[in-house]
């Protein structure tokens, strides 16, 4: 007869071959509760249906990019109306004509910004007649040809005969640039008209004449296809210069 001491050793070794059956069973060959065919028919499940998964997202993206188009976007209903970009890019500059180091960063911002529309880099472009669309048919993919916008057309504001853009003399140019819209014909030629918040009036020029954007330079048809011969410039034809009358010694422009 086996002594009240041999049982709880029984009972531990009962309970260690218990654990180690639950991982590895001997006598059944069951790894983890489950035999090798049972595990490779789940796995095989599990391959099958998430394979099929991958598979459907697969198709759904390929579905939902037959419908898009290349070359223009499928919808365009959020931005119905193009926005202005001033540069230099900031909605307030105070300056004082008499340090360029307060308006240096403004001056070097215009330089570089007018550097793609050098008449020589504009002489690949076409010189368009102005007053109308320049629309373009062609195949598909084909790309679109760009009207010239020539740096020298913005006279006191091209930059070429005073390097500072009228800083120096208070008379500050600012340049407005167009938003590009793909396949936006505006009616008439869309203008710019700048006010002064105070009670004395400002003499402002505009370059070119009446702050215009002429109509030659529309429609818009993409950067796929309306690339200035690989330039990385912007549509180079959206420009516009701003020449704020001579004011006083501090000058703020909002």
């Amino acid at each position: 007869m086996a002594s009240n001491e041999d049982k709880p050793a029984a009972k531990e070794d009962e309970n260690a071959g218990s654990w180690k059956d639950s991982i590895f069973n001997p006598r059944t060959g069951e790894f983890c509760g489950r035999t090798a065919k049972s595990w490779g028919l789940i796995l095989l499940f599990y391959l099958v249906f998430y394979a099929f998964l991958a598979g459907m997202f697969v198709l759904t993206i390929w579905v939902m990019l037959l419908t898009l188009d290349d070359y223009v976007p499928k919808y365009r209903d959020r931005v119905p109306h193009p926005g202005l970009v001033i540069r230099p890019k900031q909605l307030d500059m105070l300056f004082n004509r008499s340090q360029p180091l307060q308006f240096a960063p403004y001056v070097q911002t215009l330089e570089s910004f007018l550097q793609h529309y050098n008449d020589t880099e504009q002489e690949r472009n076409v010189a368009c007649a102005a007053g109308g669309y320049f629309e373009q048919e062609g195949e598909v993919g084909e790309q679109r040809k760009v009207c010239q916008f020539k740096r020298s057309d913005l006279s006191l504001c091209s930059g070429l005969s005073d390097s500072t853009f009228g800083y120096t003399e208070g008379r500050p140019c600012v340049l407005l640039k167009m938003n590009r819209i793909i396949g936006l014909k505006p009616r008439g030629d869309p203008y710019v008209n700048c006010t002064a918040k105070r009670d004395t009036p400002i003499q402002m020029q505009y370059f070119p004449s009446e702050g215009r954007f002429d109509k030659m330079y529309f429609p818009y048809y993409g950067n796929k296809l309306h690339v200035s011969l690989g330039e990385r410039s912007i549509f180079v034809n959206f420009c516009l210069a701003v020449l704020v009358g001579a004011i006083s010694e501090s000058i703020i422009i909002q």
